[in-house]
């Protein structure tokens, strides 16, 4: 199966965001594909924001994106469009490092207001790396994602079933164009 590789833009480590990327990296893994999930904000501060390509580890996350089929882009929403983590992140990855890539948009927002900022924020950036083959993107309000303490340390969530059937939606679509992909790739090549 695909290699499918996660970009988390969230600056925050209990962000609601996280709940959609856990959800949808358990959905593909399921169907047999492979995740890496790449937390921005986890990456060296001095090399995001200066900026430094031959960083080891900038170097390192963009060899995951490069050797991904698909690249799923998630991010809170602030001021209308995804996070300057996330972009100071893109901005270190090759000019055409999107080129032949499916791409899946997850973002989250606390209102509908801001549903349009995949199309009018991400996706122009994102073509301008190549980016051409986009699937169903998922805006998430908050409210449809709720933070769950129990007690430990670590925060869970729980989504609500609306949320769970567009994602499962965007993540089966996401599957069947890999395989598409893959059962092409087998046709041209004769197997």
């Amino acid at each position: 199966m695909s290699n499918i590789v996660i970009i988390s833009g969230s600056p925050n480590a209990t962000s609601r965001l996280n709940g959609i990327i856990d959800y949808v990296r358990r959905e593909i893994e399921q169907l047999g594909h492979t995740t890496k999930t790449i937390t921005v904000v986890s990456l060296p501060p001095d090399d995001l924001v200066h900026a430094r390509f031959g960083s080891a580890a900038i170097v390192e996350a963009n060899r995951h994106v490069e050797e991904a089929s698909a690249v799923i882009i998630a991010s809170p929403v602030y001021k209308a469009s995804y996070t300057g983590v996330l972009k100071a992140y893109v901005d270190l990855l090759p000019q055409k490092g999107l080129e032949g890539k499916l791409v899946a948009p997850l973002f989250i927002g606390g209102t509908l207001a801001h549903l349009l900022s995949i199309d009018y924020s991400l996706k122009p950036v994102l073509s301008s790396m190549g980016a051409r083959h986009f699937v169903r993107g998922v805006y998430a309000t908050d409210e449809l994602v709720d933070r769950i303490q129990d007690g430990t340390s670590e925060t869970k969530f729980e989504l609500k079933e609306e949320l769970r059937d567009r994602l499962q939606a965007a993540v089966q679509e996401l599957h069947e164009e890999l395989q598409m992909r893959a059962d092409f790739a087998k046709q041209s090549s004769g197997q």
